[in-house]
């Protein structure tokens, strides 16, 4: 009973955190408007760990490479957590256990990401029925509008189904692919404990 409270406790901060940096990635390559306060909290948020990693790790091209880097790990360190609670640290021995943890955090990623995209699409629809002025409508439009672009034309009776389709693609993908690949991850530590 603890240890299954604390698994869940590991979980939810670190994919919290985790998020926030991902979160903050996006938001630098959509070009948010940084003076909203959702941006400022993240920034001000993350900037302790992000700062002083982009000293080391430089920007490639445009996109902060530090930030993404700082995902990873958390999501690296949740993972390492979840093994020590689960099963034996001998696992730690073996150098496959750690490309089964560092390929199972790149996946943590990218489901942080496809998560973010589906709330941020989910947020934004409500709120254009519900308040379409609102002040945060600039920040998930600039998040979603490059995924929402495609499925633009999908409109029926004026009204735009292009946040339905694009959450339908999303749901999918993390319920096929990505849920697949997660118990293959968790196989793989289950053979080699």
């Amino acid at each position: 009973m603890f240890v299954s409270t604390l698994q869940s406790l590991i979980q939810i901060l670190t994919d919290l955190f985790a998020l926030v940096l991902v979160l903050r990635f996006y938001l630098q390559v959509a070009h948010a408007p940084f003076k909203h306060p959702l941006c400022q909290f993240v920034v001000a948020a993350t900037n302790f760990l992000v700062l002083p990693t982009r000293k080391l790790v430089p920007s490639v091209r445009s996109y902060d490479t530090a930030t993404l880097l700082l995902a990873w790990l958390v999501c690296m360190l949740a993972r390492v957590l979840m093994v020590l609670l689960w099963w034996r640290p001998e696992i730690f021995a073996l150098p496959q256990a750690w490309m089964v943890l560092s390929l199972w955090s790149v996946l943590a990623v990218f489901q942080l990401s496809l998560k973010l995209l589906l709330g941020a699409v989910i947020v934004q629809a409500v709120l254009s029925w519900v308040n379409p002025y609102n002040p945060l409508a600039p920040v998930l439009d600039s998040l979603t509008r490059p995924f929402l672009r495609p499925f633009r034309r999908a409109v029926v009776g004026g009204v735009d189904l292009a946040p339905m389709a694009l959450s339908v693609i999303v749901w999918v993908i993390l319920a096929a692919p990505v849920a697949w690949l997660e118990a293959v991850f968790l196989t793989q530590l289950n053979v080699m404990g």
